[in-house]
């Protein structure tokens, strides 16, 4: 049976005992409880969720409240008492019994009062996380080392430390029937388009879903029509410094409770090749790491398949570089061993995520001899499969966006199949197919292969080379921001 989310608190404080016990569990569950204490000769009763609450804080309030007993006389007000008494500078009224349920299981206190129709939620919330540290997957050599943690409340700390800005907002929804994760909406008033801010409040306003049990990726797919596009749509970053930067911009974050994770709308094919260690360089070398970054990403995506051309292929290779593919057929056809050498790397990627650090060592020595001097010496594997398909592994981990790697890694074994059935046409047509793809997708309403497509010359000078702060006078224009100019 579905709870009055209409209900109002009672003047009866039995009737609210009746009701808050049979929504919260209270008996049956041994974390959700509530002590009753006697002011003044009125009953009040504190109801909480053990390891959501600072304990010294309650203890704190509980006690300024039985301190009432000795200084004040019983004719007096005793609400307007009791909410001058309780010591927290976040103290909200609240006359729905359905909603003093959610903030008693969002770590909140709430205090009812014998024969009033409000009740009191007092912010003691205390979250078992851990501290902030520097994200495993965007480090940098020279930076930070603070990054997002569990807790939206220390998330919003982060992000406002570097953005002291009076126009910063961060709205805040309550998503999902059963788990009302919070999800907070952070965004620069002056600077972001208003239009994409209410297409995303929209967005997650209309979500309907039991609980967003995977945090940030289940809500992804709601705000983003990913369908069976498999090209990151958003961008997630654990950086404080990345999400500030890009509220700078003009883009929108969305914070999701229990993940470090941050998406970052809207957002672009090349918002997911750059990279917060060539920010934290010279120019020159920040374009430096950035074109090396880029050619990583090519070889990811075209080495396996016009190394297969050259090999169907020969003729195709000028004098000098005859010495390019296999000396002797070996026993199995090419084709087979590039997708068993290339879906073998993906089973070492799987197998490295799930395995204990302790044994990743000998799992790496597993990997090296058995897979590849055995595997070469048996003759299952030409030793340029393994060399080709090792650059193009290398080439998917130096790719910054985790997302971005896995899907150009399902284009590159597309590439290689249409490359093995039509030869050159196969990859002309296949490459021609990737571009189209990229151009033709959009991220809420944001054309995906900006600024190729539709080109913007400026925009695109500031994506191959990393250009001096300094000079960054105009904001991106894909975002259409309400003050174009930097200040």
């Amino acid at each position: 049976m579905k709870p009055d989310k209409e209900r109002k608190i009672s003047k009866s404080i039995v009737d609210n005992r009746k009701f808050l016990k049979d929504l919260l569990g209270i008996g049956e569950s041994f974390d959700a409880d509530v002590r009753t204490l006697n002011v003044l000769g009125t009953e009040v009763d504190i109801y909480f969720v053990n390891g959501l609450n600072d304990k010294d804080h309650i203890n704190i309030v509980m006690k300024e409240l039985l301190e009432l007993n000795d200084v004040e006389p019983r004719t007096r007000h005793i609400h307007e008492l009791i909410e001058n008494r309780l010591v927290n500078n976040q103290v909200e009224k609240i006359d729905v019994t359905y909603d003093a349920v959610t903030e008693i299981l969002s770590g909140l206190i709430v205090i009812i009062v014998d024969g009033y129709e409000e009740a009191f939620a007092v912010d003691t919330r205390s979250y078992p996380g851990r501290s902030p540290s520097e994200p495993d997957t965007e480090k940098v050599v020279r930076g930070s080392r603070d990054g997002y943690t569990e807790n939206i409340i220390v998330n919003t700390g982060l992000t406002r430390r570097r953005v002291r800005d009076d126009n910063l907002r961060f709205e805040i929804l309550r998503i999902g029937a059963r788990s009302r994760t919070d999800v907070a909406i952070a965004y620069l008033k002056d600077v972001a388009d208003p239009g994409l801010v209410q297409e995303i409040r929209a967005s997650l306003e209309k979500v309907d879903v039991d609980g967003l049990s995977m945090a940030e990726k289940s809500l992804e797919e709601f705000v983003v029509n990913q369908k069976g596009n498999p090209f990151p749509l958003v961008r997630f970053t654990e950086r404080p410094d990345v999400a500030s930067a890009h509220l700078f911009e003009g883009h929108v974050l969305i914070m999701v409770d229990t993940s470090p994770s941050v998406i970052i709308t809207p957002t672009t094919f090349f918002h997911h090749v750059q990279h917060a260690e060539e920010f934290r360089q010279s120019p020159v070398v920040g374009t430096f790491v950035r074109w090396v970054r880029f050619f990583a990403i090519f070889f990811s995506i075209f080495l396996l398949p016009i190394w297969l051309l050259f090999v169907m292929h020969p003729e195709l290779l000028p004098p000098n570089l005859s010495y390019i593919g296999p000396n002797e057929e070996g026993n199995i056809p090419i084709l087979v061993q590039i997708l068993m050498a290339d879906i073998g790397v993906e089973f070492l990627r799987i197998a490295a995520i799930h395995t204990p650090t302790a044994v990743s060592t000998a799992m790496g020595l597993i990997a090296a001899i058995l897979i590849g001097e055995i595997a070469i010496e048996v003759g299952l594997f030409t030793p340029e499969i393994i060399l080709y398909v090792a650059i193009s592994a290398m080439g998917a981990y130096a790719t910054p966006s985790y997302e971005l790697s896995v899907a150009n890694k399902l284009a590159r074994l597309a590439l290689v199949l249409i490359t093995a059935a039509l030869g050159v046409k196969g990859l002309v047509i296949g490459f021609t197919l990737y571009v189209l793809f990229l151009a033709k997708t959009m991220s809420l309403n944001t054309p995906y292969f900006w600024p190729v497509i539709p080109f913007n010359a400026k925009a695109l000078y500031h994506i191959l080379f990393r250009v001096p702060i300094p000079l960054h006078k105009i904001r991106p224009s894909i975002v259409h921001p309400q003050d174009e100019e930097r200040r």
